[in-house]
């Protein structure tokens, strides 16, 4: 499938001599979406009724990010106007990072407000920019190889019960919240006796169980052990295994069902 853009007053495209969105803030009915990539984007009015689809894959796309990349969907993601907003929905599986960190997982859905919005896809080796703005007021690179097939990322190994705890530990994480922090032990403990009375659990045996993937994963994983951190340490250390559990696919949305979700 090759997507067409029919240039009209409403939906045009944008060259990507335009230079980036942080810099340019072009002239626009507010509520006007801005989208760029590495090769160019588009530009939306709020009544184009236009969704904008971005990816991998230049011929099946609206805007092109990522490509050459096989860990990218080939169509990772929509940008669509629903009731006076413009949304972002992740159709990949890899995250899409918001400025200060907040991650966008597959399948989920995010606002965009009016305003400058550099996006990240979070690859493997890489991570892609995605430039969005939103008018409030009125504010080349030849396409790469694309392979067939959206390469799956290595994932870490985690047993059922390091899966259960970091699960309970990350829920905020992985429900979307806008600046997430893992749960306090005494409310991991309470929540897995909860789910397991037979368990036995309590706030140590949590933490232990977690300090272990730390420490196994820390030989290739910076920032899990206390020394790599510097004062006060707080939940920094399980704050980065979280991330790094959830950039990777390790732990996802859909691991919610073991606490009942």
């Amino acid at each position: 499938m090759t997507l067409h853009v029919t240039r009209s007053s409403k939906v045009s495209l944008l060259p990507r001599e335009v230079g980036s969105l942080a810099a340019t803030v072009p002239a626009a009915t507010p509520g006007t979406l801005f989208v760029l990539g590495a090769g160019g984007g588009m530009t939306v009015a709020p009544d184009a009724d236009f969704p904008v689809l971005f990816g991998r894959n230049e011929p099946d796309v609206h805007v092109c990010v990522g490509a050459g990349d096989p860990h990218v969907s080939r169509q990772h993601g929509t940008i669509t106007r629903e009731h006076g907003t413009w949304l972002l929905r992740n159709m990949g599986k890899l995250p899409i990072r918001f400025p200060g960190g907040r991650l966008v997982l597959g399948s989920d859905v995010a606002e965009l407000t009016a305003g400058y919005h550099p996006l990240f896809i979070v690859a493997p080796e890489q991570e892609h920019l995605l430039e969005v703005r939103v008018a409030a007021h009125r504010p080349a690179t030849p396409p790469a190889v694309v392979s067939a097939d959206t390469r799956p990322r290595t994932v870490w190994s985690l047993t059922d019960v390091e899966r259960l705890v970091i699960v309970c530990l990350a829920q905020r994480y992985l429900r979307g919240d806008p600046m997430p922090q893992p749960l306090a032990w005494e409310q991991v403990a309470d929540e897995l006796r909860e789910l397991d009375p037979a368990g036995r659990w309590s706030w140590r045996k949590a933490a232990h169980i977690v300090a272990g993937v730390r420490k196994r994963l820390s030989g290739t994983v910076a920032g899990l052990l206390e020394h790599e951190v510097p004062p006060p340490v707080g939940n920094a250390l399980n704050h980065n295994l979280i991330m790094e559990l959830v950039i990777t696919t390790t732990i996802g949305r859909g691991d919610l069902h073991l606490l009942g979700d």
